[in-house]
């Protein structure tokens, strides 16, 4: 069985635009920057080629692992979601122990950016809520000991 990788249509726009630009940009920049070293000649010394060449395999690479997640993506938008449990895609907001309150919405690996407040599926704290209620208390193993957070709100937005 294959599994679907989760991601918000937001993230599912991200990696199709990621991917055109590594098509029709990326790639065939490098693959112009592989001709021009090759024609210096010696391809054994030449670094410029060497680099290329390099960075030929991980646009490649990225441009493969951006096609297979694509195909493999399950794609949830928060609005058709609801309920009284934490789940992918939900916006949640929790209070710390000196009940200062954070707002993160749970999304998948490839949309994380913690500044605008999305936090992955797999991080220990997004791991920590899914499935918890209002009230619920959660607890974080973080290098500096463990952290403890209220579950405030929950939003499907």
């Amino acid at each position: 069985m294959v599994e679907k990788v989760p991601m918000t249509a937001a993230g599912h726009l991200k990696l199709e635009a990621e991917l055109k630009h590594l098509k029709h940009d990326a790639r065939p920049a490098v693959i112009k920057a592989i001709e021009e070293a090759r024609a210096h000649g010696d391809l054994s010394e030449n670094a410029e080629y060497h680099a290329a060449k390099e960075q030929q395999g991980m646009i490649e690479g990225r441009i493969q692992e951006i096609e297979d997640k694509i195909s493999r993506a399950e794609v949830i938008d928060p609005a058709d979601l609801n309920g009284d449990k934490v789940v992918f895609a939900s916006t949640v907001t929790i209070a710390d122990e000196d009940d200062k309150e954070f707002t993160y919405q749970i999304v998948g690996v490839d949309e994380v950016d913690v500044s605008k407040g999305k936090i992955s599926l797999s991080s220990p704290l997004g791991h920590a809520m899914i499935g918890r209620r209002v009230g619920d208390e959660v607890e974080v193993k973080t290098p500096q000991g463990e952290t403890y957070y209220e579950i405030v709100k929950i939003d499907f937005i």
